[in-house]
């Protein structure tokens, strides 16, 4: 598959850290538009994007800014990120860019059923065959998914797939033309059981933590078979 570089910015809970028998695996650092991003080999990321008006500026500049100093000081030192600093860089996002989020900035275009659907079904589309997709919500402004791609299939490329797609398929059913998504996503390594339960944990219940009572956008597997937790097509 060929890979084409899409940025990597904001926007993924606060997930504990946690180290298992996985980092035996090597885990690659790649440069992203803001900040560096930690991938592996049959790996599992929680992944965010979100529409392009969905943040004021000035927030999206003091995020970037702060991230971006604690990691200046560990390349300063030439050494990795530490597991407090991995730490402090998820909490960010609470301090920084969840209340926004969950404030309801911007169009909202993705409160519309038929956009909604259109991207819960895009995301499921090649479960079973590009990735293993476990589980995921579509905000207001805002997505979530948490996703294993298969050998062969790089994370950028399958973002990069469900953005463009989604973003011309919504413009169509919104009658307009010009930006849909932010450039750049966020995706975080989950590392470990511990990690990943916490991810899934965040995802699902991320409406009712904006007050989003009876939101029914979201799918899961049922505890990691195969089975639908929910699916609303």
């Amino acid at each position: 598959m060929k890979k084409n570089e899409t940025s990597r910015g904001t926007g993924v809970p606060p997930v504990n850290v946690s180290e298992g028998n996985h980092e035996a695996i090597t885990i690659q650092k790649r440069r992203g538009a803001y900040l560096p991003h930690w991938m592996r080999d049959q790996a599992t990321y929680a992944v965010t994007f979100r529409l392009f008006d969905s943040l004021p500026k000035p927030v999206l500049e003091g995020f970037i800014e702060e991230r971006s100093e604690i990691v200046k000081i560990a390349e300063r030192m030439k050494r990795e990120l530490t597991k407090h600093e991995r730490k402090r860089l998820h909490e960010l996002h609470s301090e920084k860019i969840e209340k926004y989020l969950h404030a309801g900035h911007g169009e909202c275009w993705l409160k519309n059923p038929e956009i909604a659907k259109l991207a819960l079904n895009a995301f499921r589309h090649f479960d079973g065959t590009r990735y293993r997709l476990i589980c995921t919500c579509i905000m207001p402004h805002h997505v979530h998914v948490i996703v294993s791609p298969f050998s062969g299939f790089e994370l950028q490329d399958i973002v990069q797939s469900w953005k463009s797609f989604t973003s011309k398929e919504a413009n169509k059913i919104l009658g307009r033309a010009g930006q849909f998504w932010q450039p750049e996503y966020y995706d975080h390594l989950v590392r470990g059981e511990n990690d990943l339960a916490h991810a899934i944990e965040y995802v699902w219940y991320n409406p009712e933590k904006a007050g989003l009572i009876g939101w029914k956008w979201r799918w899961r597997q049922e505890r990691g078979h195969g089975q639908d937790a929910r699916a609303t097509l």
